[in-house]
């Protein structure tokens, strides 16, 4: 049987998440209090026809949030696999989508401002987000989430999952970042009118790119930094690695090293997920 968890900040995209789920066949439960969790997991762990399920908790629950942290323990304890998803976005974006719909934060009282409850709920839940594998959802859309969520769903937990992710800095830094590689140095294939309409993944910028020197000793620089370290995430019992490489728009140079870094990973026998936020966004 399986769990997954959601969390994360409200107007982060946890209502689509959730909805991507139940259409992958898993039984949703939204808001659930966490001393709830134990019980709910028994009664569908003593019937044949639930195997998925997933369930949302947030800040709506805020008075029993401390709770969840053991409520996860005895689900484990329970021999049910169990999988945790923290969706984050920059307080820009959430304060933006929060005035574009003109929703109510749930820990709005009338006297904080939109930017004083998203402060005050990513310190409510740190402690779920410590224990998760974030995604950042300021630039992605609904199709973006989707792909990535079902990545998260087919990972193999018995190993540790290397995501490596490019972006653009002119879009912001991916929050969701255990290292940050900038390539922005290196020379840029966009300044090629031929060849700007390609993206690191076709072969004209490929084929611009193998040329330089400076390109392929980034590649092996990152590499050598970073594989030594693999070991020791995998020890420390995580389940996700996320390297994010940026260029200045995310879609040439990042793309391309990424894609590089991501099979040298694989031939060291560690199973990598390889994005590109702005080919997805």
């Amino acid at each position: 049987m399986q769990l997954i968890l959601l969390s994360g900040l409200a107007g982060a995209g946890k209502s689509t998440a959730l909805r991507i789920l139940e259409d992958s066949g898993y039984y949703c439960v939204d808001n659930l209090p966490p001393p709830m969790l134990v019980q709910l997991m028994e009664t569908y762990a003593l019937t044949s026809d639930v195997t998925k399920v997933a369930v949302s908790i947030d800040t709506r629950s805020r008075s029993m949030l401390r709770q969840l942290p053991n409520a996860i323990l005895s689900v484990q304890n329970l021999g049910i696999e169990t999988k945790i998803i923290f969706l984050d976005a920059s307080h820009e974006v959430l304060i933006k989508r929060f005035s574009e719909t003109r929703r109510k934060h749930p820990l709005s009282d009338g006297k904080k401002t939109i930017s004083d409850c998203i402060a005050e709920e990513t310190e409510l839940l740190f402690g779920i987000n410590a224990m998760a594998h974030r995604i950042d959802t300021s630039n992605l859309t609904a199709n973006g989430l989707r792909a990535i969520i079902k990545q998260f769903v087919n990972a193999d937990y018995s190993q540790l999952n290397i995501v490596i992710q490019s972006f653009g800095f002119k879009y912001g830094l991916p929050i969701d970042s255990d290292f940050v590689f900038d390539v922005r140095c290196l020379p840029n294939p966009y300044y090629d009118n031929s060849i700007r309409c390609f993206n690191g993944t076709q072969i004209p910028i490929i084929e611009f790119l193998e040329k330089e020197p400076k390109v392929q000793k980034m590649i092996n620089d990152i590499y050598t930094m970073v594989r030594p370290w693999l070991l020791e995430f995998s020890q420390d019992n995580r389940n996700y690695v996320t390297i994010s490489i940026g260029c200045t728009g995310g879609k040439h140079r990042s793309v391309y090293i990424a894609e590089q870094i991501s099979e040298l990973i694989s031939k060291s026998g560690y199973k990598t997920i390889t994005r590109h936020r702005q080919l997805q966004s």
